[in-house]
């Protein structure tokens, strides 16, 4: 059974467009010997049109192979043709560095071609050294194509020093992006995040506007280093999604003052302990 990230995605591709199979041989084959860029370059260009733009169908076993391949590689949403085209540059040996053909693919993109071209970022050779051009995508005005770079793409957790991580997570919650979908969030949370992230809820509370439940995710665990108490206690007093999600954070946060704090919301903490009330489910009622 494949369990490399290239024969899956030429499996998946070959298996929804069965009839392409013998114009994919050939095209793979070819790319696969030979050093001309501009080979590379016309398959990418003609992939949307022989393939279709079609999502990639996927169940949940070829997720979990996905993730067996590269763990926390998650490709659904995906295009075909973008799962096909991911597959070229994997199969492709050019005469030069991958990272100089990556910059001037970059380059030349439209917007939906750089969200195919960063969904692969974990998966190409000398990933570590696509730092310039992963930088351009974050700073991009497009939530797409920043969401194709930290959505279900474990190039950041992989990659990213903690400034970057940090940086990433925040702009997350300035564009109202979710956090959920960032692979590895609880493993590179971080007391500093914490922190930062303290500071911006009592900056939005304090200018009015409201905070991302989300947010207490990556605060829960270093409550008590950052001092998060009372922050959290007004999210207890919230609506139904900050109760429970400060109701999270607080059991992360395991200490006596969050245990004090927890017996004020007997009702969502007995449904968070029934594992009713999750990160992915933060809106189920106590009378459920």
């Amino acid at each position: 059974m494949p369990v490399t990230s290239l024969e899956l995605l030429r499996e998946w591709v070959y298996r929804q467009t069965p009839d392409h199979a013998e114009w994919l041989d050939a095209q793979y084959a070819r790319l696969s010997e030979s050093a001309n860029e501009c080979d590379l370059h016309l398959f990418l260009g003609l992939a949307p049109r022989r393939l279709g733009k079609q999502d990639l169908a996927l169940s949940p076993a070829d997720l979990a192979l996905a993730n067996r391949a590269y763990p926390g590689w998650n490709p659904s949403g995906w295009s075909l043709d973008g799962a096909a085209r991911i597959a070229a540059l994997l199969t492709f040996r050019g005469p030069r560095p991958f990272p100089d053909t990556f910059q001037d693919l970059v380059r030349t993109a439209d917007a939906r071609e750089l969200i195919t071209l960063y969904r692969g970022l974990a998966l190409y050779s000398q990933a570590e050294s696509l730092t310039f051009e992963v930088g351009e995508g974050l700073r991009s005005n497009m939530r797409a194509v920043f969401e194709s770079i930290v959505h279900r793409n474990p190039y950041p957790r992989d990659h990213f020093d903690e400034h970057r991580w940090n940086h990433i997570v925040l702009k997350a919650l300035f564009i109202g992006s979710r956090l959920g979908p960032i692979v590895g969030l609880d493993q590179r949370a971080n007391a500093e995040l914490a922190r930062i992230l303290l500071d911006y809820a009592q900056e939005r509370w304090a200018a009015g506007r409201q905070v991302s439940p989300e947010l207490w995710r990556c605060i829960g665990p270093f409550a008590e280093s950052v001092s998060a108490y009372e922050a959290l206690q007004r999210a207890l007093a919230g609506t139904s999604d900050e109760r429970g999600a400060a109701t999270l954070a607080l059991t992360a946060s395991d200490t006596p003052s969050a245990r004090t704090l927890l017996l004020t919301t007997p009702d969502t903490t007995a449904l968070v302990a029934e594992g009713r009330i999750n990160w992915d489910n933060l809106t189920l009622q106590e009378a459920a």
